[in-house]
């Protein structure tokens, strides 16, 4: 099986260049300077432990990939830009795009929706991987010897063999990966902590400080409400701290610690967008759907957006301008103790 890694930033690159590594086939597609570092010098994927540069081939579209049967697409972009992705998928498969696997490797929980309106054979996979990518060409993963946590199941709901064949193949690469039928449940538990993303992106707060952590406290109880009103069933939490902490902690690679998140990236990298509609808005719209006050969230979603398109860097909003209007919100949130990481 072949895999093209749609996106190969953080994410992408991190999963594309440990399969290869492993001996998989693998093709990327990226674009700009990003795509002209990765054909003039090849990608350099770094790790706690070392760095390698590997000739793996690069295209700028689907089109240029060529995609025939037996190719498994993992899509990495950000949910902002799964619709023109999807496209090109589309238009490039051509018949095959019934039957083409194609894995939303992505934060949220929209990308698969996204996919299954134009693709038969639709994948999520969720995904724990502290990779950074700001510098055209080169990729880090802030863990090691295990990469991240990788579960990946059919959408809505199921498993295959393509999902147990990806899975095998990500744990060969290094990652604790898993084929679940159930992969949605995990997402969801993901989100809860990628909601946090823009307060990490706008606010840069220091670890600790009691006002980020009333902030934070308060967006994920807004989202459990959503959550229980939606009738949405998360993972075992329990069995998710046990995972997260066998993994370990982060590391730093060549010597520097990692500084921020997906958003934060975003906002560090000028890109002029951030993926907050598809995390804090996903609560948003939860709580539109189903009688839910969030106002935590809609904060989060609007300051994160504002900021984006002002290409304003990261850390650029206090606090206390963050929380503006929302004490009331604040002070009524218990604090529940341990938080996802």
């Amino acid at each position: 099986m072949r895999y093209v890694i749609f996106g190969a930033g953080a994410i992408g690159g991190a999963i594309g260049g440990k399969l290869a590594a492993s001996g998989r086939e693998v093709v990327l597609i990226a674009r700009g300077a990003h795509l002209e570092a990765l054909r003039a010098r090849g990608l350099e994927l770094r790790d706690p432990d070392a760095t390698e540069v590997m000739a793996i081939p690069a295209a700028s579209s689907a089109a240029e990939v060529g995609l025939r049967k037996g190719d498994c697409v993992v899509l990495a972009t950000k949910t902002q830009q799964t619709e023109g992705a999807v496209a090109d998928l589309v238009s490039a498969a051509g018949d095959l795009a019934a039957e083409l696997p194609v894995v939303c490797a992505q934060n949220g929980v929209e990308n698969e929706r996204i996919a299954l309106r134009r693709l038969g054979r639709v994948y999520g996979m969720r995904v724990i991987l502290a990779g950074t990518h700001l510098e055209p060409g080169v990729v880090e993963i802030a863990s090691a010897p295990v990469f991240g946590i990788l579960d990946v199941g059919r959408y809505p709901s199921g498993e295959d063999a393509i999902a147990r064949q990806l899975a095998d193949d990500l744990t060969a690469a290094g990652f604790e990966a898993r084929s679940t039928p159930e992969v949605m449940g995990f997402k969801y538990l993901k989100l809860l902590s990628n909601i946090g993303n823009a307060l990490q992106a706008v606010a840069a707060p220091e670890p600790g400080d009691d006002l980020a952590r009333a902030i934070l406290h308060a967006a994920r109880a807004e989202a459990r409400a959503c959550y229980q009103a939606a009738g949405i069933t998360l993972a075992d939490e329990e069995a998710e701290e046990v995972r997260r902490r066998l993994r370990g902690g982060p590391r730093p690679v060549n010597g520097t610690l990692r500084r921020g998140g997906s958003s934060w990236q975003s906002l560090e990298r000028g890109t002029g967008n951030i993926e907050a509609d598809y995390l804090n808005g996903e609560i948003v719209l939860l709580g539109r759907l189903h009688g839910i006050e969030t106002p935590v969230n809609a904060r989060l979603q609007e300051v994160a957006n504002r900021l984006a398109r002002e290409r304003r860097p990261a850390g650029s909003v206090t606090l206390e301008e963050l929380s503006e209007g929302l004490a009331t919100v604040l002070a009524a949130t218990p604090d529940p103790g341990g938080l996802p990481a």
